[in-house]
């Protein structure tokens, strides 16, 4: 398994919906919108972005949104991971 280090999170990326929660099937998906799983997280507690220093936000589990074009893709296994800043992640997910 894959442990990060100071600030960055190991992510799972998730394929997008092409359906609404009513049920309707989209023909086209949209590729601004970056999805992930929160695989794991360094054990830095904090993250320091433009000079400020926040709180760690995120655990295994969340499901976020990130910057598109960010991180470093890297493999374990079969399996396929992003490896990114905590600070190029934009949202979490509910």
């Amino acid at each position: 398994m894959i442990k990060p280090l100071y600030n960055n999170v190991l992510l799972k990326k998730v394929e997008a919906s092409n359906r609404t929660d009513s049920g309707i099937i989209i023909s086209q998906k949209e590729k601004n919108e970056e999805y992930a799983v929160v695989e794991a997280v360094s054990d830095c507690k904090e993250v320091k972005i433009d000079d400020k220093v926040y709180e760690m936000p995120l655990k295994k589990g969340d499901k976020v949104m990130y910057k598109k074009y960010s991180g470093t893709e890297v493999t374990d296994g079969d399996k396929e991971f992003i490896l990114i800043k905590a600070e190029d992640i934009l949202a979490i997910v509910k």
